[in-house]
């Protein structure tokens, strides 16, 4: 199974694996330019924000000129990791406006805190760059279509970093899902067990580290005292910047049932679970969790526990279809078929474990890429597909903050008759920054 750390370390090592042809953007407000390379800015490079870079310059004819953040020491760093690797240093930016005024750049990698993503996804779309936004696409349901809108609007290519749905293994196994073979599935269960996450212990509150803008950092969040425990890494446990478990892997692993389910928005939402096991931690987000999902003629079920490796059918993470004839379960190592058996023998084939290809961050960046050069907004994980599994992950966290099941109207974007859910799907910008609509 693999875990966050293996995922990029792999990846990191396959670059031979992913090859692409030369690409000749076709970029909305960007020119093409003779010498057929991708001219990208990367804002927030610490963590997932520095794979994406990394996959993007393990691809042919990708030239960096710009990275963003706000915090110096992380821009140093990067910078000579980028030299080292181009022989080319790229300009360094502490503010995100700043990189989006260079015209010569074509797209942005956003790889920011949630909290972030769509105000500097918005204005990168204003100012016509193709974007590719880390997941979750939004910190709320409200961000996440009004981020769909202005991909639209502004007619830019889109790519959130949902990148298992460029992994080949999961398209297969999502085929032998909707051939019929496993029967009626009327439920899918999806689960992340990760003991490498282990919630922080407490620390005080004390002055910012010299070279960090803590003011950008919390840009549209709540004024805060810095406390390292809500900076960097950690911050996804906190209900200013994320949403918890629910949001970082959940994120990834409903938007599998989504697609091989061919689904899109739940119906409802119940949700059960807290701070069951680490109580002395302070972080604010459930170390334990349970979602029931409702769909027509079909339920999901999500489960996570921060700080246990051994999840459903021994892995610490994925997705099992379960029908009438059988059970398929996926996870980021391949995908196999469990058969139902009667009086008269199996009632599906066996199928022994298909391995994937471990490429998937890989191909994602290459599908963007592709898109561009094409002039096709309908990347494989688009705006569209962000927007679907980012209100699935927020429902579940607004269904175990509310305490009671709550009902989706898609019709009008919010939850039925529900006044205190429907306060959790748009945030509130601490000034100056001002939240879009569209």
């Amino acid at each position: 199974m693999s875990s966050r750390r293996e995922f990029v370390k792999t990846t990191t090592t396959a670059a031979a694996v992913v090859a692409t042809a030369s690409i000749i953007p076709g970029a909305v407000g960007c020119a093409p330019k003779d010498d057929g390379k991708l001219t990208i800015g990367a804002i927030g490079i610490n963590g997932m924000g520095w794979s994406d870079l990394q996959a993007f310059l393990r691809q042919p004819n990708v030239e960096c000129v710009a990275l963003c953040d706000v915090d110096q020491a992380v821009l140093n760093k990067r910078a000579a990791q980028v030299e080292e690797k181009t022989g080319k240093k790229p300009e360094l930016f502490t503010d995100f406006r700043k990189l989006l005024e260079r015209k010569d750049i074509e797209a942005v990698i956003i790889g920011t805190p949630d909290h972030w993503h769509s105000a500097i996804m918005i204005e990168a779309c204003k100012a016509g760059k193709h974007v590719y936004v880390e997941k979750p696409m939004a910190r709320t349901i409200y961000e996440a279509f009004q981020m769909e809108k202005a991909a639209r609007k502004y007619d830019v290519v889109v790519q959130v970093g949902q990148w298992q749905r460029s992994d080949p293994h999961w398209n297969d196994a999502f085929a032998f899902v909707q051939s019929g073979k496993l029967g009626k599935v009327r439920t899918v269960k999806v689960w992340c067990y990760e003991s490498w996450l282990m919630p922080p212990g407490q620390v005080p509150d004390e002055s910012t580290p010299e070279g960090v803008d803590y003011n950008m950092w919390l840009g549209p969040a709540p004024d805060r005292k810095f406390n390292r425990n809500r900076f960097h890494f950690n911050f996804r446990w906190f209900w200013d910047y994320a949403g918890g478990l629910m949001t970082d892997w959940g994120v990834h692993l409903l938007d599998m049932a989504l697609a091989g389910m061919k689904a899109e928005f739940p119906k409802s939402a119940m949700s059960s679970g807290g701070k069951l096991a680490f109580l002395e931690s302070p972080i604010e987000t459930p170390d334990t969790q349970q979602v029931i999902y409702e769909f027509d003629g079909f339920n999901v079920i999500w489960d996570h526990a921060m700080g246990i490796g051994m999840g459903d059918w021994g892995r610490d993470h994925g997705v099992a279809f379960i029908g009438n004839n059988g059970t398929l379960v996926a996870d980021r190592g391949g995908w196999e078929v469990h058969p139902e058996v009667s009086d008269k023998g199996p009632l599906v084939e066996e199928v022994p474990r298909t391995k994937g290809t471990g490429q998937g961050l890989d191909l994602n960046v290459k599908n963007f890429m592709e898109c561009i050069k094409t002039n096709n907004r309908e990347t494989n994980a688009s705006p569209t597909v962000g927007r679907a599994v980012a209100t699935m992950a927020h429902m579940g966290n607004i269904a175990i903050r509310t305490g009671r099941k709550i009902y989706w109207d898609s019709a009008t974007e919010s939850f039925k008759g529900d006044a205190e859910a429907n306060q959790m799907i748009k945030p509130d910008y601490r000034a100056p920054w001002q939240l879009t609509d569209f």
